[in-house]
């Protein structure tokens, strides 16, 4: 299993699942943070899903369907037509996504 660092560890192991979330730049508020003291992932996860679920400023592009549309599109386009991954499930939030996926 190839491990390496950039700004976060990363472990790359084929056939392991993994969860990614990613988000719009500049949608979570500027004067709310995930507290700084130790916390697991998990925690800081939900911890950071709900300061996205509950952000009320922002960009919100994910709840215009063309761009939702694209998003999912490009996501079966690279596990079906180029094979990047096994695409297991998905959700596109008004300022986020959640894919779990099985990298080839």
């Amino acid at each position: 299993m190839p491990f390496y660092r950039r700004r976060l560890p990363h472990l790359d192991q084929a056939g392991q699942a993994a969860f990614v979330t990613w988000r719009l730049h500049g949608s979570l508020p500027p004067n709310r943070t995930v507290p700084a003291v130790a916390v697991s992932s998990g925690r800081a996860f939900t911890a950071m899903d709900r300061l996205l679920d509950e952000t009320r400023a922002g960009p919100f592009y994910l709840r215009q369907p063309a761009v939702a549309d694209m998003v999912v599109e490009t996501l079966h386009y690279n596990a079906s037509m180029l094979g990047h991954y096994e695409l297991h499930a998905f959700v596109v939030m008004p300022n986020h996504v959640h894919v779990l996926v099985t990298p080839a």
